[in-house]
């Protein structure tokens, strides 16, 4: 038997790092939402082992993968020894701020779930996929959340507008740990500390309440994000912003002609990767 499952991504509308714990991790503040930008992953029963593969040169094939993980975290919660064959078509960028690894990891534990004939509840599933990566119970909820904590703690947020978005990967890869440990040095002098969240009573507004904290970091190495961010607002965007870690930047459209129209102009560039989306709200 096999199972596809759409993977899709996520962008970053609002992230604000709140604090540092003692395990080294960081406390979040972020609005999170699904994109209808997909991977595909399937998945193939009756395997004596777990296996992975990608034909992108990016994405391991071994237990470092985190669908691959999720797959051990599964069974091992099932107390069995089961295996199966994890094909991903990867079409979101890896290293990119779009959580791709993290949606195959909830991918393959909710299809997982499924063939097993729901054997674990929405909040045990979501428990796994916290021990795989801090992402993985947002795509397992698979609605625009506001998260906090680690990432873990989400609320649904229903206050946001549908837009179609253009994301664009300018090429680089941005390695998570490295931007949390620059991060470090300004935290303590970071002054523009956001106490209310307007947001949560009166909806998001896409020219006003953009922000991340960790994009002068990533554009202190990689400048050309300020360039893209730049581009896309020519372009009839009414707000852009760097998802995650970065290095994707996205921007927020009303109208589906001027979207059409900006990614035609971009994809000009080479070195970029650039998609046409909407918010899954």
């Amino acid at each position: 038997m096999n199972y596809q499952l759409l993977s899709p991504a996520k962008i970053n509308l609002f992230l604000q790092v709140t604090g540092k714990r003692p395990d080294g991790y960081h406390e979040l503040f972020t609005i999170m939402c699904p994109v209808g930008l997909y991977d595909t992953v399937s998945l193939t029963f009756g395997a004596e082992n777990i296996t992975v593969s990608c034909a992108d040169p990016d994405v391991p094939e071994d237990e470092t993968n985190l669908a691959f993980r999720a797959a051990a975290v599964f069974f091992q919660a099932m107390n069995k020894h089961e295996g199966v064959e994890i094909s991903i078509d990867k079409k979101i960028p890896v290293a990119a701020g779009l959580g791709g690894g993290s949606s195959n990891a909830a991918a393959v534990l909710s299809g997982l779930n499924r063939y097993y004939k729901d054997i674990f509840s929405r909040d045990e599933l979501m428990n796994m996929g916290l021990s795989i990566g801090a992402d993985v119970p947002f795509f397992i909820l698979g609605k625009p959340a506001i998260a906090t904590g680690i990432g873990e703690k989400l609320e649904i947020y229903e206050k946001l507008n549908p837009f179609y978005i253009v994301l664009i990967y300018p090429g680089v890869k941005v390695s998570t740990a490295d931007v949390y440990k620059n991060f470090n040095l300004r935290l303590t002098s970071n002054k523009k500390r956001v106490k209310d969240y307007p947001f949560k009573k009166c909806g998001f507004d896409a020219e006003h309440h953009l922000y991340n904290d960790l994009e002068t970091v990533t554009m202190s190495k990689h400048p050309e994000i300020r360039a893209v961010k730049a581009l896309l607002l020519n372009h009839g965007a009414r707000g852009s912003l760097m998802s995650g870690s970065g290095a994707t930047v996205f921007g927020l459209f009303s109208d589906a002609d001027k979207a059409r129209s900006a990614k035609q102009f971009l994809s000009q560039n080479e070195k970029w990767k650039v998609c046409l989306a909407e918010l899954l709200v």
